[in-house]
């Protein structure tokens, strides 16, 4: 009888399922995002195509199609960062963790505050609004108004606490997207955008960042055994 034969073999097969599985559910989800925007995003491409500023640059559906569209430069740019770290001796697994990471905060994330910053009707003599009482806007939002909210900082909450072990934290997550927002919307005030300082808005932007931190939990990068460590002789640091 051979004693010596390993016991853990027949689970390589489950672990490759278990690793292919969560690239397949994204791709998966987000075919059934570019399903349901299809129309609104078949709706802006003309005038996207055509470099038109008005009915692309400034609108939720013209922002969300180019950042479609600019998907495969990040893509390259997170592999080129990758290659890089790699050269300079990072490990390539760690190296393009890291550099997805980057990119994806930047790349998913600078559209929408460009959204966010475009000016109302009357910019520079409308006077600056703020609205402080939690939830009165949320009906006036509409289905798109959440939704284009709840996306703001949602790649910065899913991808800061994977690059980032400081982050690897719900609440921070939440305080991150809250401390963000709340620049956001100081910013319209200070700049007289023509645009609503609401409560709100900081709301389901830190909603969004904390859901999509949760949603990138099991790829968090864990704090270093010296912190921790640390945090056990001084739990109360």
């Amino acid at each position: 009888m051979n004693h010596n034969a390993s016991p853990s073999a027949p689970a390589r097969p489950a672990r490759r399922v278990r690793g292919i599985l969560p690239p397949c559910l994204a791709v998966l989800g987000l075919a059934c995002v570019l399903f349901v925007l299809r129309g609104p995003l078949m709706m802006s491409a003309p005038r996207c195509m055509a470099g038109r500023w008005h009915g692309c640059y400034d609108t939720f559906n013209g922002v969300v199609l180019m950042t479609l569209v600019t998907l495969p430069l990040a893509v390259l740019a997170a592999w080129a960062l990758a290659r890089v770290r790699r050269a300079a001796g990072g490990a390539g697994g760690s190296a393009w963790r890291t550099s997805l990471a980057e990119v994806g905060m930047v790349h998913g994330t600078v559209p929408f505050l460009w959204l966010t910053l475009m000016p109302g009707a009357a910019p520079g003599t409308a006077p600056a609004r703020v609205s402080l009482v939690p939830l009165r806007d949320l009906a006036t939002m509409g289905s798109l108004g959440i939704i284009g909210n709840l996306l703001v900082f949602a790649s910065l909450g899913f991808f800061a606490p994977v690059r980032f072990a400081a982050m690897a934290s719900l609440p921070r997550i939440l305080a991150l997207g809250a401390g963000c927002s709340v620049l956001v919307e100081s910013a319209q005030y200070v700049l007289r955008l023509d645009r609503v300082s609401s409560v709100d808005d900081v709301l389901v932007n830190a909603a969004g960042a904390a859901l999509a931190g949760l949603a990138s939990r099991r790829w968090w990068r864990a704090p270093s055994r010296t912190s921790a460590h640390t945090s056990a002789i001084c739990p109360a640091a």
